[in-house]
């Protein structure tokens, strides 16, 4: 499981991302990289990460379910993923 305060950084960019949205897309189409600079780095999409939902491991991210493969096959398994089963053939 990871820290508590790599998952509080997470969630703390992805909220400067989502306030300074607008203001990058504006400066962007008016080509004014100068101002785009003196924006906080963490206004960046680029500096976001991809966690579990759950635990917030980094690794073995499945984008479609927000989760990582360990908890992905662990609720899978219990049947706590609507639609999704074990395959057998």
């Amino acid at each position: 499981m990871a820290k508590e305060s790599m998952k509080a950084r997470e969630r703390k960019r992805a909220k400067m991302v989502a306030k300074y949205a607008e203001k990058r897309k504006a400066l962007k189409e008016a080509g004014d990289y100068e101002a785009l600079q003196k924006l906080p780095r963490n206004a960046s999409p680029v500096r976001m990460h991809n966690r579990c939902k759950l635990t917030g491991r980094p690794r073995g991210y499945m984008r479609t379910f927000g989760l990582s493969r360990v908890m992905f096959r662990e609720m899978a398994n219990k049947g706590l993923i609507p639609g999704v089963k074990k395959a057998s053939w």
